[in-house]
């Protein structure tokens, strides 16, 4: 059994590469800021979610006939509600009515996103969509430290 039925191994290893520099881009600024999911985690997340990508599309070569339907789909479905739950854990309840860690669940799902995005072969929707992720981030930081405003993550009350 041909196990790149669809995909040249150098595109596999092209895929893979790209979906690990992009969650190294992810990872960057929360290692950097000593954060419990940085660069491992998000070049994790990006990898895995790449493979999962790849599993699929290769399922759907391998194994879609006209005698078996295979939705390519169903793993890229399973993948967004894993990482939901993964980052769901990440999140924290503090005393005094603090919730941490929104940021960093939004950011993980973000990247396994952009790692789906690599393993299907969509290179421009991946880089543009880190770009701009990690832009919106670093504007909405910079406006938030200037107003002083405390509506940061970890400072806002649960309702």
């Amino acid at each position: 059994m041909n196990l790149a039925a669809s995909l040249p191994w150098w595109e596999i290893l092209a895929r893979l590469a790209l979906a690990m520099a992009l969650g190294i881009a992810f990872g960057w600024n929360p290692e950097r800021a000593h954060k419990p999911a940085g660069l491992r985690t998000h070049l994790l997340v990006s990898l895995g979610s790449a493979i999962m990508m790849l599993i699929s599309l290769e399922m759907y070569y391998l194994y879609n006939s006209a005698t078996t339907s295979v939705d390519p789909g169903r793993i890229a479905a399973q993948v967004v509600s894993g990482i939901g739950f993964i980052g769901a854990g990440t999140i924290m309840h503090a005393d005094g009515g603090l919730v941490k860690g929104l940021t960093t669940a939004a950011s993980i799902w973000a990247v396994s996103g952009v790692g789906m995005a690599c393993g299907a072969g969509m290179y421009m929707l991946a880089v543009a969509g880190t770009v701009v992720t990690l832009i919106s981030l670093a504007l909405v930081n910079r406006i938030i430290m200037s107003n002083g405003s405390g509506a940061s993550e970890g400072k806002q009350k649960k309702d």
